[in-house]
């Protein structure tokens, strides 16, 4: 595992927190990848100040393909006991931010990579980098329409996002949108002639959690989620100047987080149809009175059947007999959704110990996790 951890100790030196670039890191795992014989493809994001990439090497083929991001969460307004950006071994854990989530992952393929450059291989092996993910899976929405035709259809993808090694099958789908209410400014000495749009965006939220509860009642249900049915989530609220105005505008950013057998479409119905119930009441009273609604990010969820063929090989790759969901969105839906079977298995807990002060992995995760890509690389070789 020294390798794996020596590249681990240059990856967390990066600061790839989602708002700043990841080009140095790149350019680090491009290069490395293209000395050990992998043809690389960059992927720049549309700023030009952070990339992704593809690689491979082998011959033509379905092969294995292994996907990660490369950002990271913030740490500021953590209280951190060790340097985040600087890897720290403690007895059986290695500290530093992405640790978990998900670098130790990305030295396990760059250590693969490097023993790959050894083998022969007979199919090839895929890699896929990305950016922006801890963001909303934004960096790979950007890469598809030059990632598609390259990565094919490998016979396995696996998101190494942290799963304690399990085998994922599932996650849930998230939209994310703000709904922008509007009303009438006015003297609040007067506030009764005027449509507040606090008020407007108060009875919105009420509406969103009559949704949540029609879902936990007669929604689907899987109990493989520790939260087994779909959900409407109200994040953040703001509006008004000062206290003696009434405002004129009002934001409201919320999320629903879905089940497959539950239909994105018929939920954005519900939403719409609540909006248009409020706009009903008060544009009596105002011709400005309206809710727009503005869906500004989603991602798709991951539902493999139990019967999967691709289950049997990710068990087979990761020695486990189990499998699990998820609760957190991955990427692993946008390639599921061009056809390939994609699973979730990576090193370490995101409960345990994903965006949090002192972030850590257990060393014998890691090393379960190269263990995992020494299996891939033998059938790669068969």
């Amino acid at each position: 595992m020294t390798t794996t951890l020596d590249i681990l100790d240059r990856l967390i030196g990066f600061d790839t927190v989602s708002h700043n670039s990841n080009l140095a890191l790149m350019r680090y795992a491009g290069d490395f990848l293209t000395h050990r014989g992998f043809a690389v493809t960059p992927l720049p994001s549309p700023c030009g100040q952070k990339m992704g990439l593809y690689a491979e090497k082998g011959p033509s083929g379905a092969g294995l393909m292994l996907s990660a991001h490369t950002d990271v969460v913030p740490v500021k307004g953590q209280i951190w006991s060790k340097d985040p950006f600087r890897l720290t071994r403690e007895g059986s854990r290695v500290y530093g931010r992405g640790t978990t989530d998900m670098k130790g992952y990305v030295a396990a393929i760059l250590s693969a990579a490097d023993r790959a450059a050894q083998a022969n291989l007979r199919a090839p092996l895929k890699i896929v980098l990305s950016y922006d993910e801890e963001i909303g899976c934004v960096g790979i929405q950007h890469m598809l329409a030059q990632l598609t035709p390259l990565m094919g259809q490998p016979d396995l993808c696996v998101v190494g996002e942290p799963t304690d090694m399990a085998v994922a099958i599932g996650h849930k789908g998230k939209a994310a949108l703000r709904a922008t209410c509007h009303g009438d400014s006015g003297h609040s000495a007067l506030a009764p002639h005027f449509v507040n749009a606090l008020h407007l965006a108060g009875d919105f939220m009420t509406e969103l959690r009559a949704v949540q509860q029609h879902y936990c009642e007669n929604g689907a249900s899987d109990p493989a989620y520790s939260v087994p049915y779909t959900t409407v989530h109200c994040g953040v609220l703001t509006g008004g100047q000062a206290l003696n105005i009434v405002p004129d505008r009002a934001d409201l950013t919320f999320e629903y987080r879905h089940l497959a057998a539950d239909s994105a479409a018929e939920i954005q119905d519900r939403i719409t149809r609540a909006a248009d119930r409020i706009t009903a009441r008060y544009q009596p009273h105002s011709a400005q009175a309206r809710i727009e609604l503005e869906q500004y990010n989603a991602y798709p969820g991951l539902d493999l059947p139990p019967t999967a063929p691709s289950i049997a090989l990710a068990q087979q790759l990761a020695q486990r007999n189990d499998t699990t969901k998820v609760a957190f969105g991955t990427e692993a839906g946008f390639f599921a959704d061009r056809g390939i079977p994609t699973v979730v298995c990576g090193p370490g807990s995101m409960q345990g110990q994903g965006h949090k002060p002192d972030e850590y992995l257990e060393l014998e995760q890691l090393a379960a996790c190269d263990r995992m890509m020494d299996r891939i690389l033998a059938r790669l070789c068969r």
